[in-house]
C-alpha cells in the first residue's frame, strides 16, 4: 500500500495506523528538522494532490481485514507535508469515521486553520495536533522556512479560533531547536498564545531523528524543563509533556513467536521502503513494526537495499537511522 503504513508503535497515541495524504512532500513550510526530507512543492494552495478514489480504496482494502485493524488503536491522518492541503482531506476523513471504527487523529502544523472550511473538516477529528514552533516572526521564519503565502499573525489567529470552536482532544506540540526558538522573548510570546487557547494538553518535543538541516540541535532537557515549568505556572490546568523525555525505542525487545514470517517477502520490503521515507528509522522501530526477528535480522535484510540506493543509513547522535 502507497498510502497506508504500520501500526508503528507511536509514543502518545499507542498502535497508530497511519495514512498519508501524499506521494512526495507537499507543504507551506519547509522546517529546518523535518525528517521527512526538503519539500518538492511549497504552496498554500489546497488540491488533489494524490487521487482522493485512491486513498479511500487502500483504507477500505486495510479495513475490510478486521484481524489487522484489531491491533490499531487510532487511525493517524498525517502527511509528506502538511494533510489540509489536499482538497479531499474532508472526505478522507469521513470515510475513516464510517469504516475504521478507531479514533482518528489528525496530525497538522496548524497553519491552515484560518480557512473555515479546514476547520469545519477538523470537526470529524477524535484528536487534533497542531503545532506552534514560534510565535515570533523571526523564530517562525528560521525553524519553519514559511511558504511567502503564509502569515503568523493569521495562523495565530486560526489556532486560537479553532481551539474555541472544537469539542474533541487538542494536543498543541512544540518543537524546540537549541539557539533558534528557545530564548526568553520566544518563550514568553508562546506563553501568551497559550493562554488565549482552549487546550488539553501542551507536548514539547525537540530535535531527536536526524532533522532536514545539521545544524537544527536538540534543545536540553533541562531547558525543556524550564519551559514547562513556565507554561504550567500560566496555565494550572494544563497537562505539559515532555515527549523528547519519551524512553528510547528498546534496541533489545523481541516479537512474538513466529512473527517473522514472510518478513522479507517483495511486499514486505515495499512497505518498509515506504515507511522509511515518511520518517527515517532504527533497526528496531522496523523489527518491532513489522514482528520481525530483531534488528540483526533487519539489517541482513535491509543490505541489498542499501548497496542498490534505495534507502541509506546515517549516524544521528548514537544510533544508526535508515532513510
Amino acid at each position: 500500500m502507497k498510502h497506508i503504513f504500520g501500526p508503528v508503535n507511536s509514543r502518545r497515541l499507542g498502535r497508530s495506523l497511519g495514512v498519508d495524504l501524499f506521494s512526495e512532500k507537499v507543504c507551506n513550510l519547509n522546517c529546518i528538522y523535518c525528517e521527512v526530507g526538503p519539500t518538492v512543492t511549497l504552496t498554500c494552495q489546497r488540491a488533489e494532490y494524490v487521487p482522493t478514489a485512491g486513498i479511500i480504496a487502500e483504507i477500505d482494502a486495510y479495513c475490510g481485514d478486521q484481524n489487522r485493524l484489531a491491533a490499531v488503536d487510532v487511525v493517524t491522518v498525517t502527511a509528506s507535508g502538511e494533510p489540509s492541503l489536499h482538497s479531499g482531506f474532508g472526505v478522507i476523513l469521513a470515510h475513516l469515521k464510517k469504516v475504521a471504527g478507531k479514533p482518528i487523529a489528525v496530525l497538522t502544523n496548524g497553519t491552515t486553520l484560518g480557512d473555515v472550511g479546514v476547520r469545519q473538516e477538523l470537526q470529524l477529528a477524535d484528536i487534533v495536533i497542531p503545532s506552534l514552533d514560534s510565535a515570533r516572526s523571526e523564530g517562525f521564519r528560521k525553524v519553519d522556512r514559511p511558504a511567502a503565502c503564509l502569515d503568523l499573525a493569521g495562523i495565530i489567529e486560526g489556532l486560537i479560533r479553532f481551539s474555541r470552536e472544537y469539542r474533541g482532544q487538542l494536543w498543541l506540540e512544540i518543537l524546540f531547536v537549541r539557539g533558534l526558538n528557545e530564548s526568553e522573548e520566544e518563550v514568553a510570546a508562546l506563553a501568551e498564545v497559550i493562554g488565549r487557547m482552549r487546550l488539553d494538553r501542551v507536548q514539547l518535543n525537540t530535535v531527536a531523528r536526524p532533522p532536514l538541516e545539521s545544524f537544527a540541535r536538540p534543545v536540553r532537557h533541562r531547558r525543556l524543563e524550564e519551559i514547562a515549568a513556565r507554561f504550567r505556572e500560566i496555565r494550572p490546568d494544563l497537562v505539559v509533556d515532555l515527549l523528547a523525555d519519551a524512553p528510547a525505542d528498546s534496541e533489545k525487545e523481541q516479537p512474538r513467536a513466529g512473527a517473522d514470517r514472510g518478513s522479507d517477502s517483495p511486499g514486505r520490503l515495499e512497505e518498509i521502503v515506504h515507511m522509511v521515507q515518511r520518517r527515517p528509522c532504527t533497526a528496531a522501530d522496523i523489527s518491532r513494526v513489522f514482528q520481525m526477528g530483531g534488528p540483526e535480522q533487519v539489517e541482513q535484510l535491509l543490505e541489498p537495499l542499501v548497496r542498490a540506493g534505495r534507502i541509506r543509513r546515517q549516524r544521528h547522535d548514537d544510533r544508526i537511522y535508515y532513510h
